[in-house]
C-alpha cells in the first residue's frame, strides 16, 4: 500500500471493525487520535483517581 487512498481506506476499515467508527468520525479524527485508540492498553496504567480529575480540571481551568 503505496497510495494515500489505499491507507486511508485499509485504516478506514480497521477502526471501523476495531472502534465501531463511523467513516464521519474516522475522516474527522487527528491521526493521533487514531493511534492513540489502537495503540495496546498497557496493563500498568491505572485510570486517574476522581481526585486526580479534579485537579486536572482546576489546573487546567475549562472545567467551568
Amino acid at each position: 500500500m503505496d497510495r494515500f487512498a489505499d491507507t486511508a481506506r485499509a485504516l478506514a476499515g480497521l477502526s471501523a471493525q476495531s472502534l465501531g467508527w463511523t467513516p464521519d468520525t474516522f475522516w474527522n479524527a487527528t491521526p493521533e487520535e487514531l493511534a492513540t485508540c489502537l495503540a495496546p492498553r498497557l496493563r500498568e496504567e491505572a485510570p486517574p483517581t476522581r481526585e486526580e480529575i479534579a485537579e486536572l480540571i482546576e489546573r487546567d481551568g475549562h472545567g467551568r
